[in-house]
């Protein structure tokens, strides 16, 4: 897991190069399969969330130039996901991301373990039956596509 610190570089185009390449990379580095990310959420500051749809924006960029589907999560859904409470705090989201994969991250990178709970809410989304786009949205389409499963 890595953290992108752009703290540095004051120039706001010069950060969403970076962000660009450096998911790129990723991309280039692992071979996803799909691309998750986190839809964007309206705060108190609308400055803030056009700064942060930019940043996803060349996220996604840089993934689609490569051909990889993007699929967005809300934050709601994802804790859902993880915590089974749409409400769950970060620290909350962080210990359970934690425990399920058998990995420790330190309270500084609660942002990292946002993205990790995104990336395992997309998971479960696949794997379930009834919520998959690769399998069925329905009781009657999951009985169709998996006669064998019925006795």
């Amino acid at each position: 897991m890595g953290v992108l610190d752009l703290r540095r570089q004051s120039d706001p185009y010069t950060k969403l190069g970076m962000i660009y390449e450096k998911v790129g990379a990723l991309c280039d580095l692992h071979h996803p399969d799909d691309f998750a990310i986190e839809s964007p959420f309206m705060g108190k500051n609308a400055q803030v969330i056009l700064k942060l749809g930019r940043a996803q924006g060349a996220a996604m960029s840089a993934a689609i130039s490569r051909g990889i589907p993007v699929f967005e999560y809300a934050p709601r859904k994802a804790k859902m996901a993880i915590c089974g409470n749409g409400s769950a705090s970060k620290e909350q989201i962080s210990l359970l991301v934690q425990r399920t994969l058998g990995i420790d991250i330190a309270m500084q990178y609660l942002d990292a373990t946002d993205a990790l709970a995104i990336a395992m809410c997309h998971y479960y989304q696949l794997t379930n039956p009834l919520t998959s786009t690769k399998s069925a949205t329905s009781w009657e389409r999951f009985v169709e596509a998996n006669p064998e499963r019925i006795k």
